[in-house]
């Protein structure tokens, strides 16, 4: 019995060391790969490029051609399936309201395009070249912001989004508040393969890649150092920025906070058995319990497996298909903005937005023919070379600030986020709002960014 044991005791210890060695080896930080800035993403072999660095004001006036064709497939009789019998939005876009929807789009919308097109060009937009691709931005400078401390912005948007999301966040961060001192100069760029900037023509311009495009634009621009804020993709890319290129980052803030680093999905995993040791019970509402957050993810990102594998055949399913288009996006928008809204018959659209903010978005996606090159970029964030990159091991330096909106998809605990943001200086609780934070509680949004920002001391 003695020697069995004594068996045992150094089994125990032995498996304990181990733990204890690899907990060490995923909380070890590896130094940011070097990625090549000069790496060509357009056409052909790229052997003779050479870039034009010039920054040129960009008209995004759409072709009356364009307009008349929308309004003339709008303008044909829609064949849906009616929904079941007391459905909403549960099966996924209610037909009923869909039909709603698509005439208010041709018979109110788009009848007012010039009002609408007018509303998209109030912020100036610009266009470079940066690695063979055209990429457009908008770049917004404040006005009379004497004695305010003037800071660089870059704001990034993700899918389904666009720029248009950032439109009612843009003249609070442009404009200066006599409750603080800071004011914004805002480069707010389209994404490779979103709206108006072109999209690659090889493969692997993952998010950790395109990071390198936006840290050049903005350095482009003459700004060495700045503030990067995102959501959604904005938010991979933005940290990706940050850990990248730690010289140029003043701070990271975003409200989609997260890191699919090994220690940090373990933590997940055990703060669904000891909540108390993770968040406080105040935030419980934040953090569903293992089995219904999974089923939750479960039910909310069938579109990121298709998108992550076979986003050319979704994306030819959608081009130049307004219908389909309109419900396969305006879909995420009810979901996303709060799960609840399945239950209702517009599937709450009209409770945070109106339709023609969301059209606006639908119509870059549409005029710009994007829906396709926007997708791809799931299928290349989870390629072998973006993965091997292990953009989670790196460590974000630069001071960190995280938004959480109680409906938005799910939610990372400080304890998860500071295996990557070490520096993680602030965290907040929003009861309401979700996915969508710039476009739907623009105010509370950026509140919360002035509040990191006088934390950080920008």
């Amino acid at each position: 019995m003695g020697v069995m044991v004594r068996i045992l005791i150094v089994a125990a210890s032995l498996g304990v060391a181990a733990l204890v060695q690899n907990y060490r080896l995923m909380k070890q930080h590896i130094p940011p790969p070097k990625l090549d800035t000069k790496e060509y993403w357009g056409p052909g072999n790229g052997a003779n490029y050479k870039e034009n660095v010039a920054v040129k004001p960009f008209d995004i006036s759409v072709k009356p051609e364009i307009i008349q064709d929308l309004m003339s497939q709008l303008d044909r009789p829609l064949k849906l399936h009616e929904p079941l019998e007391g459905v909403a939005f549960e099966y996924g876009f209610n037909s009923n309201y869909l039909q709603k929807v698509i005439k208010y789009w041709r018979n109110d919308y788009l009848p007012k395009w010039s009002e609408r097109e007018s509303f998209l060009k109030k912020f100036n937009h610009f266009q470079t070249e940066i690695q063979g691709l055209k990429i457009h931005f908008m770049h917004i400078k404040p006005k009379n912001a004497q004695g305010k401390k003037v800071l660089p912005l870059l704001l990034l948007h993700g899918w389904p989004g666009s720029v248009r999301e950032f439109y009612e966040i843009i003249p609070l961060l442009t404009t200066p508040n006599e409750k603080h001192d800071y004011v914004f100069e805002v480069v707010a760029p389209s994404l490779p393969g979103y709206g108006w900037s072109q999209a690659a023509s090889k493969k692997g311009l993952g998010p950790a890649h395109i990071a390198v495009i936006m840290r050049s634009l903005m350095v482009r621009l003459g700004y060495n150092k700045f503030v990067i804020q995102g959501g959604d993709w904005g938010s991979f890319i933005g940290s990706h920025v940050a850990a990248l290129y730690p010289e140029n980052t003043l701070g990271y803030h975003s409200n989609m906070c997260g890191t699919s680093g090994s220690l940090s999905m373990i933590k997940m995993v055990l703060s669904g058995f000891v909540p108390s040791l993770f968040y406080e019970k105040q935030h419980s509402k934040f953090f569903k319990p293992l089995g219904e957050l999974f089923s939750h993810l479960i039910a909310e990102t069938g579109y990121m497996h298709l998108q992550a594998t076979k986003p050319d055949t979704i994306g030819t399913v959608l081009s130049y298909n307004p219908v389909g288009l309109a419900a396969y996006i305006l879909e995420k928008f009810s979901g996303w903005t709060n799960g609840e809204f399945q239950h209702m018959a517009d599937g709450g659209l009209t409770k945070r937005f109106t339709l023609d903010s969301l059209l606006d978005n639908i119509m870059i996606y549409y005029v710009t023919n994007s829906i396709t090159s926007s997708q791809r970029i799931y299928a290349e964030h989870f390629s072998t070379s973006e993965m091997g990159l292990q953009m989670d091991s790196v460590a974000v330096k630069a001071p960190s600030g995280c938004a959480r909106f109680l409906h938005d998809l799910a939610h990372s605990t400080d304890c998860q986020l500071k295996d990557k943001f070490v520096n993680l200086i602030h965290s907040t609780y929003h009861d309401d709002g979700g996915h969508f934070a710039a476009m739907e509680q623009p105010k509370i949004l950026y509140e919360d960014f002035i509040e990191f920002a006088k934390k950080a001391n920008l």
